[in-house]
Formats: structure tokens, sequence, C-alpha cells
């Protein structure tokens, strides 16, 4: 069976599987489920396009990946045949353990188990299915793997993840200020002192993918309509699993009837939680909330049309932390309006915060090379001002409650 197929990609043409092992992986039907599960969750809501899944995004890192290990053979970095196939192995699945409508469920169905630990297990299941040939791959993912460029292509603040999700979450949403240059940045690319660094030629781009990191975080990732809708989808899983301890009947899918039933979290999730969370997809969700918008349960019934049919939460974003007597009052509007607890009318009035940080100064620096050999962090070498201001935390408040 020839297993070196080529994909056709709408963001970088064609794409080339760079071994059979890959392919396999690639076949498995765990990696598969990754077709099932969109790239940005609710934010289709806002940007019609924005349906492509996390399979599109895992194919997209891989073959990023093949263009850096090529930049840096070619500038004599020595990356051996066994360590070339670990990265792409780790970059294909370093999101295989995200669920339905990506990071919704990571709140919701486990108790504080984040998609990366999920993905270590899945990547230890697979282990032992291909007799080993991920040993490497794991330590690279975790960090631990003695080359210290390799696990910062897997994860820092310019790894291949980033240089994928960027440019590809731009083009579906037809958001144009975050498509960056990926193909100029990874030409940039080099090695010094087991470290990653970007020469200096790069540093325009660097800061060009710095500040679309800042705009896509504030005008897509964390755009006010899409976080009030995964606010709500969160809440419709708290509210389901409520009714399910009280007895209610709920019609959902076994696997998610399954995280109803058992309290799961980082102690107890087992091989059976990890089969059972694999059969876990989007569409589990929303056939679930297409039944639960007739649910007897005024709550339940009301967050499952609201996602539904779009007819979503009032939400208004502020500077300042929002006061308490704001929430009371909207609080006690709700209950008089609808005739319920205050439980309940707390489903539909509640409060939160967002936080964007374009560049963190204290982690994984992104290292700019200078032709006299100096290595100094980006926002020392540019002579962009706000690049300062981008690596300072912005925090925004936000309060939510129904419409009118």
């Amino acid at each position: 069976m020839n297993k070196l197929k080529i994909l056709n990609d709408p963001i970088y043409g064609f794409i080339t599987i760079p071994n059979s092992l890959i392919f396999d992986l690639i076949q498995h039907k765990d990696f598969q489920r990754l077709r099932r599960i969109t790239q940005m969750g609710m934010s289709y809501l806002v940007y019609p396009g924005a349906h492509h899944t996390r399979f599109h995004h895992a194919i997209g890192c891989v073959h990023l990946m093949q263009q850096a290990v090529n930049v840096l053979r070619f500038k004599g970095v020595a990356i051996s045949e066994a360590e070339e196939t670990g990265l792409y192995i780790a970059i294909l699945l370093h999101d295989i353990g995200h669920g339905p409508f990506s990071h919704a469920m990571e709140h919701s169905i486990v108790n504080n188990v984040s998609h990366e630990e999920i993905s270590l297990f899945f990547m230890e299941k697979l282990n032992k299915e291909f007799n080993g040939s991920l040993t490497l791959a794991i330590e690279i993912f975790k960090g631990e793997y003695s080359r210290k460029f390799m696990c910062q292509l897997i994860s820092g603040q310019l790894d291949m993840d980033r240089a994928d999700y960027l440019k590809r979450d731009s083009f579906y949403t037809g958001v144009a200020e975050g498509n960056i240059n990926s193909e100029r940045l990874i030409t940039m690319l080099n090695v010094v002192d087991d470290d990653l660094v970007i020469e200096e030629k790069g540093i325009y781009s660097v800061e060009k993918f710095i500040i679309a990191r800042r705009l896509m975080y504030w005008q897509v990732y964390l755009h006010k309509t899409g976080l009030v809708a995964e606010q709500l989808l969160i809440r419709v899983l708290k509210r389901a699993k409520e009714l399910y301890d009280l007895g209610y009947n709920l019609k959902a899918s076994e696997a998610l009837l399954y995280f109803f039933k058992n309290k799961i979290s980082i102690e107890n999730f087992n091989n059976e939680t990890l089969e059972i969370f694999s059969q876990l997809d989007d569409y589990d969700i929303i056939s679930a909330m297409k039944q639960w918008q007739f649910h007897d349960d005024f709550v339940l019934r009301n967050l499952c049309e609201m996602i539904i049919n779009r007819n979503l939460l009032k939400i208004k974003i502020k500077n300042k932390k929002i006061k308490a007597e704001r929430v009371h009052k909207q609080t006690a509007l709700v209950m008089d309006h609808f005739n319920i607890s205050q439980k309940e009318a707390r489903y539909f009035v509640f409060t939160g915060s967002i936080s964007n940080q374009a560049y963190q100064l204290n982690t994984k620096r992104i290292n700019i090379l200078h032709k006299s050999g100096k290595i100094e962090d980006i926002v020392k070498a540019s002579d962009q001002l706000n690049l300062k201001a981008l690596s300072k935390p912005v925090t925004k408040f936000y309060i939510c409650y129904p419409k009118g």
C-alpha cells in the first residue's frame, strides 16, 4: 500500500506525508476523531467560515515541521532520522487530547484535566500499539529531551503549533490581521548553544507574528460573541450533569453519559476513561443539545436553545471589575421575569475575566541572533516600542445577562 500520500491544503498547497509511521498514525481512529472536532470551538457563530478542524491543523503543523527540519539541516544543525520522526510525531499528536469544541470541555466534562495531559495518555497508548516507536516523540513532547531546541519547536513562543494556527485561523475566519509569514519565519530559524533563535533578518517577521497574535486574540479567540457562546456551552454541560445527578432522564450518547455518571479527574483517568473519551466529539454535544432544547428543565432548555438558534446572552466588556450590585440587580430581574430561583438565574447572569498577553517576557523567549553573534530577546532587539507593551498582560472583565 502506498503510504507516502500527498494532501492538498488550502493554505500550503500540497503536503507530503513524510513516512509510513506518520501515515499509520494519521490513519488511526484516535487521530481520525480530530476530523470531528472544530479547531475554534464556537467561533463559527461569529465567523461562518471557521469550521476547520483539529485534523487540518495537526497536518499543517507536520508540514511546517518538515520545513523547519530542512532549514536547520541546511544550516548545519545535525538532526538524526529518529529525531526527525520524533519531531513529526510530537507535533502531529500535540492536540490529540482535545475534547469536543476544544477548550470548553476542560471545564465541564472532566475536572481540570488539561488537553495536554490527555494528549499524553493517547501518546502512551499509541506507543504500546506501535511497539515503542513513539518513545522519543513523548520525550520531546514532555520537554524532557536533551536537545532543548527540539522541545522549543513543539512548545515555545514561536513553535510550529502557533505558526500554523495563526495562519490557518486567519484564513478560515477571513481576519487578515492574523496572516503571518510562517515560511519566512521558518527560513530564519537557527540553533545556537542548543537554543532556537531567529536570525536578525527575520526580526520584522517576528514583530508581525507577535502583533498578529495580539490582534487574533482580541478579534477572534476572545471575541465577545464567541466568548458568551463558549460560556453557555460550559453551563449546558454543568446543568446537564447536575440534573443527571438528581435522577433526571437525559438523552445523550453513551460516551457523554459516562462523563455525567463518573467524576473524572487526573487521579482516576484510566485506560477505560481514555477509550470512552476517544468516542466523544462535537457531534455528541450538538445532538445532545438538539434533544435538550425540548427538556422540561427551564435552565437546560433555554441554554440549549440559545446556542442552537444563536440567540445568545448580551455581553458587556469593561476594563474594571464588574460591581456586585450590578450582578445582583440583573439576577433579581431575571428571577422576577422568569419566576425562577437565584441558583437558576445564575446560569443566565454571570461575570468573568479574559486576559491577553501577546508575548511573555519571562518564559521561553524569542531570541534574535545578530550578525555579530550576539543573542538578545526580541523586545530588546526590536525598535518597535510597543513590543514591550505587548508583553504586559491586559485583563478585561465581562458580565453576561439576557437581552431585553
